[in-house]
Formats: structure tokens, C-alpha cells, sequence
């Protein structure tokens, strides 16, 4: 098993998901504010399970801000060493009252995709998109990922069939363009924050 990390940032702090998140996650994942993402687990009890059979190869976080109050999550997973490649997952902010005016989101990305590219050298990170989700395609895009492909009528979501749109980024934009981009946004959050 490996040790637990922490990632540590101006407004928020990705510590690692426990069992004791269960029913925040639960709760989190059966709102509305999810309803592009796989529902994942059926019950209380079904999301401890996932919580307590993640493979030691993922990181599996939730987002805090600095008060420690918990506001969302999000992973890296099926991490391979051997292909310097991992997948971005799980992104979902729960309590979207409370971050308000605050880079919250931004700031995990952030986090995350210094764990992805500096910590554990990494080439690429990549993610699937509902295509019913705009909103998050046009973030992800805004954040530098690129679009890769489609899987066609790859989720069943919200009563229907949706494509999943493939999206990736690779260290070398990262550091170009995305890494940049997050700074400065994160700056103005600092900045609005007086």
C-alpha cells in the first residue's frame, strides 16, 4: 500500500478519500450536479466498498478548501509507469455554494496535474466527456486538453445514449499552456480574495 499524500494549494487541499467519505460521496454523486457522471454505486454500503477496493495504483482525493471543509473530489487512475499515462476521473464539485468566487476547481486540476507530470513524470493525462456535458468539454478545453476522439453511444445517461468524447493533454502543453493559464487564474482568485 502506498502512503497516503497530500496536495497542498493556495485556497485548496487534495487529501486522499476514506471510507469515513462514503456517504458525503454517496450523497455527492447522486445529486444533480452529477448526472453526466456514472452514478457508480447503487447504496451507502456499495460506496464504501468502492471507496475500500480501489487499486493502491490510483489516487482517489477529495477537494477541501483551507478551513477543511470538504467541497469535492476528485482522481488520477489506471496509472501506468510503463506508458507515462494516467486518467483524470471522478471530477465533480459537490458543494458549489461554498466555492464560490474562489478557484477551487482550477486549483485541483492544478494540484492534480502536478501529482500527474512533476511527481510521477507522466507524458499524458486524458479523460472521457459525456457529450450531453458542454459545460465541462468547453472547461476542459479552455483548460488546454485537446479532443481526441468519440466513442460513439458509449454512456447510458439521463434516459438516453451518449458519445463519450476523448480529451488529452500532454506534459509538453501542460507546461506550454495549461500550467500557465492555471496560475494566473488561481493569481486572480488571490487577488479577489482581499
Amino acid at each position: 500500500m502506498k502512503d497516503p499524500i497530500v496536495l497542498k494549494g493556495k485556497f485548496v487541499d487534495l487529501r486522499p478519500l476514506t471510507v469515513a467519505d462514503a456517504q458525503m460521496t454517496f450523497g455527492w454523486r447522486q445529486s444533480d450536479r452529477a448526472r453526466y457522471l456514472n452514478r457508480g454505486a447503487d447504496s451507502l454500503n456499495a460506496q464504501k466498498r468502492w471507496i475500500e477496493t480501489r487499486p493502491d495504483a490510483d489516487f482517489h482525493f477529495i477537494i477541501e478548501l483551507k478551513s477543511g471543509k470538504p467541497v469535492g473530489m476528485l482522481s488520477l487512475i489506471d496509472v501506468s509507469t510503463l506508458h507515462r499515462r494516467a486518467e483524470v476521473a471522478h471530477f465533480l464539485i459537490g458543494e458549489e455554494d461554498a466555492v464560490k468566487g474562489i478557484p477551487a476547481a482550477v486549483e485541483a486540476m492544478k494540484l492534480l496535474y502536478e501529482l500527474a507530470f512533476d511527481r510521477l513524470k507522466l507524458l499524458r493525462v486524458y479523460g472521457t466527456i459525456a457529450s450531453d456535458n458542454t459545460a465541462m468539454f468547453r472547461w476542459q478545453v479552455y483548460m488546454g486538453m485537446k479532443e481526441e476522439g468519440h466513442l460513439r453511444r458509449h454512456y447510458f445517461i439521463a434516459g438516453h445514449f451518449q458519445d463519450a468524447i476523448c480529451v488529452g493533454l500532454l506534459e509538453e502543453e501542460y507546461r506550454r499552456f495549461t500550467l500557465p493559464r492555471m496560475r494566473t487564474l488561481v493569481a486572480v482568485g488571490e487577488l479577489n480574495k482581499d
